[in-house]
């Protein structure tokens, strides 16, 4: 325990008049339940406790911490890009409380020594939980099963595998995948790209790539391994979590699949609810994305798709790059963008100040619903008495210029930079302790401490 803590500093925060999704404005009461969780104490309005930081949070929503089901963290192999502690930093400054972490790092998280590796460094970091994601085929090959059971039954307990990067293409291996994973009710999270279609593919295919002269990346390529999966998975009795969903004709093999019943859901990025082909145009990289930016009509369908409930939730698919990754030619660039700092103010821009839906609505497709899917325990509920001690605080009232100022992770391949946006985050509280105050990440050695105050601390 710190110095601090053992001088009798309270670990106690008192979030007054914040507004709740549903409109009721209250005071909130965040500290340990003594037994070295941090939760919610109470909740009314005009609550007192002496000791206590008081945060004044009269006209900010306090939304349950965000959960992102899909966030590359790069560590271990690829720390020029992000790590593990710089990736939770970016998590924490966009509202996040936990962090499913992909499978497409060196050496491949397709061990159980990797995925325990991965979570260790997360509970080292502190600002998030993360939850390794673990690999379907060794090394993403598609060729041979991983360890799934082995990851399954290690400390890191996972529950989500995926290739994200690499599409599962083999029919027969997919299925057997299902198989295993549905043994212990775990999920596979399907990157749908049907490799022989898009061999040399830069961008949409359409009119654009025609004129641009860029290999063109078809709609039917991401559909066509949809529509297989969707059948594939009720086939054997398995659950099926579609990534990044992109185009206009896979909400509707989604659409159909769950009007018979099929255990899918669905997932889609910011930067497909908001960008559009058109930017490639400029062969500016930060805009290259697999699977592609597509077209106006693609990114309507996806945002009618998420109102309705079609598309379950949205995740950032945050992939960091090195400046030298995207400085260079269209055809030479990585894929990938980040998108964890950004994430809310996007949904916010697109779907409430659009009217497509509310802010309980976001609670759900940023919270609740990919909590659930991932099976990340402790987080997704509503804020309540007794809740987990998981919140963001957001001021929906701002609009700033997002630049790279508004980046905490290492790397700076925002396709939002110099573009305006509304709202902000202003803190955001994990296990029980601050880790974002007053628009602020806090900084390593003030995580420890708080972290030593918070949860830990039984006072």
């Amino acid at each position: 325990m710190s110095d601090t803590a053992a001088n009798g500093a309270h670990a106690d925060y008192l979030v007054k008049g914040a507004e709740l999704s549903d409109g009721r404005v209250t005071d909130i009461l965040i500290g340990s339940d003594g037994n070295g969780s941090g939760v919610v104490k109470a909740m009314g309005t005009n609550l007192t406790q002496a000791g206590a930081t008081e945060i004044d949070a009269h006209g900010l929503l306090a939304l349950p911490g965000l959960v992102d089901l899909h966030t590359h963290l790069r560590e271990p192999g690829f720390e020029g890009s992000e790590t593990v502690l710089t990736g939770s930093r970016a998590a924490a400054a966009g509202g996040f409380t936990a962090v499913n972490a992909m499978a497409n790092s060196s050496p491949v998280a397709d061990t159980a020594g990797v995925v325990e590796q991965v979570q260790a460094l997360g509970d080292r970091a502190g600002y998030v939980t993360v939850r390794p994601i673990g690999a379907v085929s060794q090394g993403l090959a598609g060729t041979h099963l991983s360890e799934i059971g082995a990851m399954a039954s290690s400390k890191a307990r996972v529950r989500v595998f995926s290739d994200d990067g690499s599409c599962v293409a083999d029919p027969l291996l997919m299925r057997r995948a299902l198989e295993y994973i549905k043994g212990f009710g775990g999920v596979l999270a399907q990157h749908a790209q049907e490799p022989r279609l898009t061999v040399g593919a830069q961008m949409n295919e359409g009119e654009l790539s025609a004129t641009l002269g860029l290999g063109g990346w078809p709609a039917v390529a991401e559909e066509a391994i949809i529509a297989r999966d969707v059948l594939l998975a009720h086939h054997v009795g398995a659950r099926l979590h579609v990534c990044h969903v992109s185009t206009a004709g896979s909400v509707e093999v989604i659409r159909w699949a769950k009007s018979r019943g099929f255990d899918v859901t669905a997932e889609v990025t910011p930067h497909h609810l908001l960008l559009t082909e058109d930017l490639v145009a400029t062969y500016d990289a930060r805009y290259k994305v697999n699977p592609p930016l597509r077209s106006s009509d693609d990114v309507e369908a996806l945002r009618q798709a998420l109102a309705d409930g079609t598309i379950d939730i949205v995740a950032t698919d945050h992939a960091p790059h090195t400046k030298e990754a995207k400085a260079c030619e269209w055809a030479g660039a990585a894929n990938g963008m980040v998108g964890l700092e950004s994430a809310l103010s996007v949904v916010q821009a697109t779907m409430v100040d659009t009217g497509l839906i509310g802010w309980g609505d976001v609670e759900r497709i940023l919270s609740a619903a990919p909590a659930r899917i991932g099976q990340v325990e402790g987080h997704g509920q509503p804020i309540g008495v007794g809740s987990p001690a998981e919140i963001t605080l957001y001021d929906r009232s701002v609009t700033r210029n997002f630049s790279v100022d508004d980046l905490a992770g290492k790397s700076t391949n925002s396709p939002y930079l110099n573009r305006e946006l509304p709202g902000r985050v202003i803190s955001t509280f994990h296990a029980g302790y601050a880790t974002v105050l007053d628009g602020r990440v806090l900084d390593a050695a003030e995580i420890e401490q708080a972290a030593a105050l918070g949860a830990g601390a039984t006072r």
